[in-house]
């Protein structure tokens, strides 16, 4: 049995910025970890915000190192109509710029770097078992695939095991659907330099707004995959799946796309297309007796405004943070200091998603004239900036969009 100061389940980008922060300060951490790196895993667009968190953490020169593609910002078509985000234009402080990644490689980057630290990760085992009642805190038993096991103790516990996390399953918490109908279908497509140099921008990452709840993604990687995909209601993929087979499915969907259509046609797949319904989630308690859920375990919103990974490695770092204070004898309020500022963050991008999918974001996105100011402000928002109480879209995300676009439809008329 192994005991050490920190435990963490899951070596995504949440549980290694935790990592990273904790072993920084002297900590002894242990990150188990089920599957065995590198692995898939979706999520690829990234956000500003995480880049100050990898830097905070030491974790930026790593990832640096890669070259991936750079994104500055995006690219959203509906029709002939192009809104062009650009991180540069926000109104908050901060990054203005991120990188579009193979998540494979990047989570493996990530967790290499934190090796280097001093942490290890069990790689292969799964948490079968916890008790929070333990002598010595937190009791952990992770088992590999041929019934081994490792014992784990820790005084506290940061589970960020991603979608269906660990320790809402072990013990049962609440984690709600949304139960909005949407579904994904992606995948990722072999391209050339020679091919993508026939077509304009063709780094940019792309999204094109197919019907008012269906769009789809373009994700360029600097290794020469692109990940593409559509997320939308489930009764706009009815047509395309009556095949039964994903493959013949994506290759119909491609056919929706104006922009896209002949950079894709008869694309070549790196893997079967993958589909997921009912992805939206969230835990009802963030914070428990000696833990704490981050990244997708505590919930995940939408792809639209690639939002996963910037609350993934907030989440991380605010409970490493929190941890690190608490470990050196300060009473932390878990509820507040941690759950009430997630939970803030999250219903500002909510906001956001559910004004996507109304179409009151869109008649922003593709109005002929919109005040700089307001572009700014909303970029910001979008570059994760979710906290900036300076922001009239954060404080009033609730009604600023809707407002907006309801003069938007007064001037049209």
């Amino acid at each position: 049995m192994e005991h050490v100061d920190a435990l963490i389940i899951g070596a995504g980008p949440s549980g290694t910025v935790a990592a990273a922060w904790l072993a920084d300060r002297g900590h002894k951490v242990a990150i188990v970890e089920k599957a065995i790196f590198p692995r898939f895993v979706i999520g690829e667009s990234l956000l500003p915000l995480s880049m100050g968190h990898w830097e905070q953490t030491g974790l930026l020169p790593a990832l640096k190192a890669k070259n991936y593609a750079v994104k500055d910002g995006a690219s959203f078509f509906r029709g002939d109509k192009l809104f062009d985000l650009a991180f540069g234009e926000g109104f908050t402080p901060g990054w203005d710029w991120t990188w579009q990644v193979p998540r494979a490689d990047f989570d493996d980057t990530l967790a290499k770097a934190v090796v280097a630290k001093g942490v290890p990760i069990h790689f292969g085992h799964a948490a079968v078992s916890v008790d929070l009642d333990h002598a010595k805190g937190v009791h952990l038993v992770a088992q590999d695939k041929d019934g081994n096991t490792k014992e784990f103790t820790a005084p506290f516990m940061i589970d960020s095991s991603g979608y269906g996390g660990v320790l809402v399953r072990l013990l049962g918490l609440s984690d709600k659907p949304e139960g909005n109908g949407r579904m994904a279908m992606f995948t990722h497509i072999k391209e050339t330099d020679e091919h993508r140099s026939n077509f304009k921008e063709p780094m940019r990452i792309s999204f094109e707004v197919l019907e008012r709840d269906l769009w789809f993604w373009s994700i360029p990687f600097s290794n020469g995959s692109t990940s593409a995909g559509f997320v939308g209601h489930k009764s706009h993929f009815n047509k395309a799946m009556e095949s039964g087979c994903n493959k013949t499915a994506m290759h119909e969907m491609l056919k929706l796309s104006n922009e896209f259509r002949e950079r894709f046609k008869g694309a070549e797949f790196d893997f079967e297309p993958h589909v997921i319904n009912e992805y939206t989630h969230y835990a009802a308690d963030l914070t428990g007796k000696r833990f704490v859920l981050t990244g997708n375990c505590a919930g995940f919103l939408d792809p639209v405004f690639s939002s996963g990974v910037g609350f993934a490695t907030e989440s991380g770092l605010r409970a490493a943070k929190l941890l690190d204070r608490q470990l050196k004898g300060e009473t932390i309020d878990w509820k507040t200091e941690y759950e009430a500022h997630i939970k803030q963050g999250a219903a500002v991008f909510k906001s956001y998603i559910d004004d996507w999918y109304s179409g009151d974001l869109q008649e922003v996105f593709f109005a002929d004239n919109v005040e700089q100011s307001h572009k700014e402000r909303i970029v910001s928002v979008l570059a994760g900036y979710v906290w900036d109480q300076s922001n009239p879209y954060v404080t009033k995300h609730d009604r600023l969009i809707k407002a907006l676009a309801h003069t938007i439809r007064m001037v049209k008329s």
